[in-house]
Order: structure tokens, then sequence, then C-alpha cells
């Protein structure tokens, strides 16, 4: 078979593979959308996932935000997120920056320390969390569920910061401190706007995991007027049957946040994972 051949028989099939890839991720996507656009009778009249109903339920869209009272689980969610992302980002900096460029003795082992929490899943946590947050009057407060979201973050933060911070010459610390910048200078104004990359990487994936957390969530939060989304719209789901039209519209309005900081940030998201992992 002649070489011009093979290469064009191998082009096509790797068309063929991305392109039944793209079908299995999309498929999802589509019925969630049409069944947004579906009222309860048009989903329950055994119409197809994929197939579109003759008249669109926009109102499902409205109904979800208003009557599922989405637009306030939104809103406990972005002060938890706007709360929790950049103080984390800041906790998990100061130390990535301490045990990268600072005399800080047994940098290996305090690292794995950190490192350490990453394997511990935090269901087993949930019981003395209960527990203290229970005795120290937390329970149903902001304050405790972005407390709670720091605390499991901070391993994570700097797994990432702390490679990032490693490419940086040190070269670039020195001529700092001979200009006489101190220790909190050299971070706030050298280390950390270098660092921009890293920064955007760790303000997406924290946005989006602390967006999305469920468990704590339900665990700290039992009052209806302080749920996150995650927790709000479960809500949706009846004992006695679900309006998944009503649903499917309110996981779509969930997702415009998530989508508005990765277009934000997502110019520097590549290159922060690239410099992480060095």
């Amino acid at each position: 078979m002649q070489p011009k051949l093979v290469k064009n028989v191998k082009k096509i099939v790797l068309y063929v593979i991305l392109l039944v890839i793209t079908i299995i991720w999309a498929a999802p996507i589509y019925t969630l959308i049409a069944t947004a656009i579906k009222s309860k009778q048009d989903f329950y009249n055994n119409t197809g996932l994929f197939s579109l109903p003759a008249k669109f339920a926009w109102s499902n869209f409205s109904d979800a935000m208003i009557k599922g009272r989405l637009l306030i689980y939104m809103r406990n969610d972005l002060i938890i997120c706007c709360l929790k992302v950049p103080l984390g980002i800041v906790v998990e900096a100061l130390a990535a920056f301490a045990i990268t460029r600072l005399d800080v003795k047994h940098k290996t082992g305090i690292f794995i320390f950190f490192i350490i929490g990453m394997m511990l899943p935090f269901q087993v946590a949930l019981v003395p969390i209960n527990v203290i947050y229970s005795r120290l009057g937390l329970l149903n407060t902001y304050f405790g569920l972005f407390y709670v979201y720091i605390g499991f973050g901070i391993s994570y933060g700097i797994l990432i910061l702390r490679g990032f911070f490693r490419t940086i010459p040190k070269a670039i610390d020195d001529a700092a401190l001979i200009d006489g910048c101190s220790k909190l200078q050299l971070f706030w104004h050298i280390i950390l706007p270098i660092s921009k990359p890293a920064i955007a990487t760790l303000v997406i994936t924290d946005f989006l995991a602390t967006w999305n957390e469920y468990l704590l969530a339900m665990v700290i939060i039992n009052d209806n007027n302080k749920k996150t989304v995650p927790v709000g719209i479960m809500t949706f789901v009846g004992e006695h049957g679900t309006d998944y039209g009503l649903l499917c519209a309110g996981v779509l309005i969930s997702v415009i946040p998530v989508l508005v900081v990765y277009l934000i940030f997502q110019k520097y998201f590549v290159e922060g994972v690239a410099g992480s992992v060095k």
C-alpha cells in the first residue's frame, strides 16, 4: 500500500474516532437542553429523550428561577465562592511561597504533610465537623461552610502553586532583595504577579469545585434560605414525582456563572496547568 494512502486511511480513522467521541460527549448535553424545553406533560407522554416538543416550554426557566428559588441558591453559592476562592488562594500561595522561597527546614516533609490531605476522603470528617459546628453554632452559616472548604482545598492549591513557583528563577529573588525588597514585598509585588497563570487556573478549578460541592453543603446548611445550588436543586425532586423540565432548566441556568468565570480566566488556563506540573 502506498505511503500516501496509508496516511489518508489513518487520518480518516482518526476523524471517525473523534466524531464518535464528540457524539458521546454531546449527547447528554443535547438531552439536557431538549428536556429543559419540554413541559411535564410532554416529558411523561412517551416523548423520546432526543426529540423536541411541538411547543417549547420556556416557562421552565422562569419557574426554576422564581418558583424554584434558584436565584436565591445562586446568590448563596456566589457569596460562598467569592469568600472561599480568593481567601483560599492567598493562604495556599503563602504556604507555597514559604516552602519554595524561604529558608524553612524540612520543606519536602511539610509539602508531603499538606499533600496527605488530598488522600483523606472528607466523608470521614462529616460527623466530627457536624458535632463541632453544632457546639460552636456554625451550622447554617456562610462562615462555617467556606471555612471548611478552605481547609479541604489547601492541599490542591499548594500542589499547583508550589510547582509553578519552582519554575521562577531564584535570581529574581536575589535582585529584588538587593534592591531593598522585603520577603513580603517579594511575595506580593513579584512572585504573585508572575504567577498569574497558576492563580487563574486555581480560580477556575476552585470556583468550579466550590460551586458544585454537594455533600458538605448538605450537612452544614439546612436552612432553605442559605442552601447552595447543588443542594437547592435537589429540592426540585419531589416525593411523588419530579418535573424534569424544571430540573434540567435549573441545571442549565446554574452553569452560567461557571462558564463566565472560565471565559474570563481561560487565557491563562493552559499555561498555568503546564507550569504547575513541571
